[in-house]
């Protein structure tokens, strides 16, 4: 009941509480982003434009060059650099 154990107690509550929401927040940055984005030249909207045509990363992984080209909004170099990234990549 002494005042200064309900202060310490109370500062320990609040970094734990800041903690964990910091934590929460690097959690649900991590899975709004696709691995599609961490190539250069593609941002949320190809990366889902993408994903919208091909319907996995499975199929785009399989794709050609042409397919991925044939997308809106990429060039024959993107998608080189597309297929080149996916080319050896784990994404299941």
């Amino acid at each position: 009941n002494h005042p200064a154990r309900k202060l310490v107690e109370r500062i320990r509550d609040e970094v734990h509480r800041f903690a964990i929401t910091y934590h929460r927040k690097l959690r649900d940055k991590q899975f709004q982003t696709s691995d599609l984005e961490k190539i250069p030249g593609i941002g949320k909207s190809r990366a889902l434009l993408l994903l919208r045509k091909f319907g996995s990363m499975e199929r785009l992984k399989t794709a050609d060059v042409d397919e991925i080209a044939r997308t809106g909004g990429f060039s024959s170099k993107l998608a080189q650099e597309v297929k080149g990234r996916l080319v050896g990549q784990d994404f299941s």
